[in-house]
């Protein structure tokens, strides 16, 4: 399974691409947005090292790994990045938004384009991890389809959306 380009209303999700990192560098620049994701902002050229790593595709061929970066047509720019690995029939997929684009609505259209994405793939459940504390990421999850669950994953709420029933297996 490859990323494809996805039409929004507003947004181009766009596959990933090792050029993307230069724009994306200034996108993720803010110390602030890796609160709750962890890490510190990355160097160009690290975001192109790793950018390289994800276009050239999981190392397991029974895993998918689909990256796309989010472009607001009309400001003709790169706002964030959404992301999807599917393994199995389940998609556990991720999405930030740099700081000046946030409170806009941009990852809850990104992320309800990747589900809906998702829905047309062999994908059964999707699933999301969000800390506890970070209320944007729940709504963004909520408006996506997905609710929150009691399992826990490194302190992350897990959250999940069943789109339809894995197959049966029969002996």
């Amino acid at each position: 399974m490859e990323a494809e380009t996805i039409h929004t209303t507003r947004l181009t999700l766009l596959p990933l691409h090792a050029d993307h990192a230069e724009e994306m560098a200034a996108v993720l620049s803010d110390p602030a947005l890796h609160t709750f994701i962890g890490g510190a902002p990355a160097t160009p050229q690290a975001l192109r090292s790793r950018y390289e790593r994800l276009a050239a595709g999981s190392p397991d061929p029974a895993v998918s790994w689909c990256n796309w970066v989010v472009r607001l047509r009309d400001q003709a720019c790169l706002t964030g990045t959404v992301q999807a690995t599917i393994d199995g029939g389940i998609a556990e997929i991720a999405w930030v938004v740099g700081t000046p684009w946030q409170g806009r609505g941009i990852a809850t259209e990104a992320a309800q384009a990747l589900v809906a994405w998702l829905a047309n793939q062999p994908v059964h459940t999707v699933i999301a991890h969000i800390h506890p504390d970070h209320q944007a990421s729940a709504a963004v999850a909520t408006a996506a389809g997905l609710t929150p669950t009691t399992h826990r994953h490194e302190g992350e709420i897990r959250w999940q959306l069943t789109m339809r029933q894995p197959p049966l297996h029969t002996p």
